[in-house]
Order: C-alpha cells, then sequence, then structure tokens
C-alpha cells in the first residue's frame, strides 16, 4: 500500500490531545506533592480504592488510541510492523507521562491501576486493528473513502468525525459552535483586574450581550448545519452522494443536538430546543446545503469560510447559556467532567480549525 496522507492520522492527533487534556484537567493549581519525594515521582502508586466506572473508562477510553495508531500506520503504507508498534507503544508512554504529571495536581490522583487500564486498552484496540485488517475491514474503509472522497481530505473527515462530539456541549445557540471569543475576552478581564491595565469597558460589554432576535437565531442555526455540509462538499466527489452526505449530516447533528438536550435536562425534554425559531434554521440549513451539491468543490470551499466567519460573528455576539452554570455544577459534581470538558473544547475550536483545513484545501489547489 503506498503511502498517502489518512484521516486515522489526524484522529489520532486529535484524540491524543482530547486525553491529554482529560487527564490534567482542570491544569491547576499546580504544587510541588509534599508526601512524594523528587526520586520517587517516576514510581506510580498503587491505589487505595477502585471504582468499576472509572476502571471501564480507563480501558475503553485508551482503546481509539491503539486502533488509529495501528490503522493510521497502515493507511500511510508505513507496513504492518511500524503499524503494530504505533498500536503498542504510544499508549502506554502517554499514559505514564499524564499520570506522572498528575503529581504535581492536588486534585488528581495518580495511579498504577490506571497506566496498566489505559496501556491494556490501547493493546485491545491494536488487536482490534488487526481483526478488521485480517478481515479486509481497513481495505473497506479505504474503498468506501475513495467513492465518496477526493484523496487529499483526510483533516476534513476528522473534523467532520469531530463535530458532532462539539455538540453534545450545550450552545446558547443550536448548532452554533465557535463561542471561543467572548470566553476570551472574559479571560483577559480577569487577568488585567485589579492591575493598571484593568479593562474598564468590561461590565459594560458583559452586559451588552443579548439573546438573539428569532429570525438572527434561525440564521445562525442554518449557519451551523451548512458549515459542515460546506466542509464535506469541499472534498466529496461528484455525484448524487453529495446530497447523501448533507441529509446524514444534517440528521446526525439534530440527533446529536437532541442528544445533548436529553443529557442535561431529561430525557422528556429532548426535543424541547425545537421550537418556532429553530425549525425555519434547520430547513434553510438543509435547503442551502442541498443546493451546494450542484456547485463546484472550489465554490463550497469559499461559501465554507464565509459561512464560518459569519457563525462565528453571530455566536459570539450571544450571551452565555442561562441554566449553564446550573447544568456545569452537576457534571462536575458527577462523572463525566473530563468528557463534558473535552465536547467543549471541541465545541470552542471546530469552526476556526474548519476554516485553517479550508484555506489549507484552497491554498494546495486540492479542490
Amino acid at each position: 500500500m503506498t503511502r498517502r496522507q489518512s484521516s486515522a492520522t489526524w484522529l489520532l492527533l486529535a484524540y491524543a490531545c482530547l486525553i491529554v487534556y482529560a487527564s490534567l484537567y482542570p491544569f491547576g493549581p499546580w504544587v510541588l506533592p509534599p508526601a512524594v519525594p523528587l526520586d520517587s515521582l517516576w514510581r506510580l502508586p498503587w491505589p487505595k480504592y477502585f471504582g468499576a466506572f472509572d476502571q471501564q473508562l480507563n480501558l475503553i477510553g485508551y482503546m481509539p488510541i491503539g486502533l488509529l495508531g495501528f490503522a493510521a500506520g497502515m493507511r500511510s503504507g508505513l507496513g504492518l510492523g511500524w503499524a503494530i508498534a504505533l498500536g503498542l507503544l504510544p499508549a502506554p508512554l502517554l499514559s505514564y507521562v499524564l499520570e506522572t504529571v498528575q503529581f504535581f495536581l492536588p486534585s488528581r490522583v495518580p495511579s498504577l491501576a490506571d497506566w496498566l487500564l489505559n496501556s491494556l486498552g490501547a493493546w485491545v484496540g491494536l488487536i482490534l486493528g488487526l481483526v478488521l485488517h485480517a478481515f479486509g475491514g481497513l481495505r473497506r474503509w479505504h474503498d468506501l473513502r475513495e467513492y465518496w472522497f477526493q484523496p487529499h481530505s483526510a483533516a476534513a473527515l476528522a473534523l467532520l468525525a469531530l463535530w458532532p462530539i462539539g455538540l453534545l456541549f450545550p450552545t446558547s445557540v443550536p448548532l452554533g459552535l465557535g463561542r471561543w471569543l467572548p470566553h476570551l475576552q472574559e479571560t483577559a478581564v480577569e487577568l488585567l483586574d485589579n492591575t493598571p491595565w484593568a479593562l474598564q469597558w468590561a461590565d459594560d460589554w458583559l452586559d451588552a450581550a443579548r439573546a438573539l432576535p428569532p429570525g438572527l437565531e434561525a440564521i445562525a442555526i442554518a449557519l451551523g448545519l451548512l458549515a459542515p455540509c460546506l466542509l464535506a462538499l469541499s472534498v466529496a466527489l461528484p455525484g448524487r452522494r453529495r446530497g447523501g452526505l448533507v441529509l446524514v449530516l444534517a440528521a446526525l447533528g439534530v440527533l446529536v443536538t437532541a442528544l445533548s438536550t436529553g443529557l442535561n435536562f431529561g430525557p422528556h425534554n429532548a426535543w424541547g430546543w425545537l421550537t418556532l425559531a429553530t425549525w425555519p434554521g434547520l430547513v434553510l440549513g438543509l435547503m442551502l446545503g442541498l443546493l451546494a451539491t450542484f456547485l463546484p468543490r472550489l465554490v463550497c470551499a469559499g461559501l465554507g469560510l464565509l459561512v464560518l466567519s459569519a457563525l462565528i460573528a453571530l455566536v459570539s455576539q450571544t450571551p452565555a447559556d442561562p441554566y449553564l452554570v446550573q447544568r456545569l455544577q452537576t457534571w462536575e459534581q458527577g462523572r463525566f467532567i473530563n468528557l463534558y470538558g473535552l465536547a467543549e473544547w471541541i465545541g470552542w475550536v471546530w469552526p476556526f480549525a474548519a476554516v485553517a483545513c479550508l484555506l489549507n484545501l484552497m491554498a494546495r489547489r486540492k479542490l
């Protein structure tokens, strides 16, 4: 198999970053461990308590690293030996480094059992990759990707795979990912508070954020649905399959948003976000996505840049969800805060990463 760009490589890197986030959250306060000698920091202790959920999460959470490492090696044409090494070695090394760093985080507990379970999970993922390879699963993925997408589409496919995860975190507008700039401004206000450079306009700016009127909210929803559709169409091959991609992405966005709402407000409220303001936005986004299937990939990429820029501008003007703080307190007191934080970061960064991906595709003239 010849070497080529693989979406598994991008997914592996993205997933490794998510593992780092989940393992080191909340990133402070950093302190020297008072009860551990410096020459013993490399020795991971055996835990005093075991939680069934934590054990399952440590095992399952690292399985994708082993699977994606093996798939990235095979799909890049490195050969079976190197692919096995990529599935076998990086996960234990990454887990060991992260467990050791947790000595300096009082809110985290380094554990030899966690490291063993992480390593075992990655190796289970590697075995799954070997089984898929033996039965032609990777080849079938290769053929499927060749049928649907152009060769240089790995980064775009990785972003499309991460898009539903970003939707799990509650947004101020349904499908409205990219509300990152307000968080940067809030962080700047906090950092400069009680200094000569304090932002005097901070309170006025925070009070200025208002919910979007129904018309703009519908437009923001339409843009939120249209953005991944245009990203997919910018790397999709011609044919009726382009319409199928739009329909699949639309259905996925609606279902994941309902799942997010159900997780936060209970299953009986899963569809409560579908209102007179959201329905027009979904219909408009779907219609525009289907019309875009008739456009060349270069035009789709250009429109994607405009749509993403408008989406970021609109959602940046919205206030935080008034129920967000209450929901986050529930998550922080539960087991899923790390996974929830991952979804939050993906939701913040995804539109900016999609802009970079489209610019790279256009610059390389691979459309």
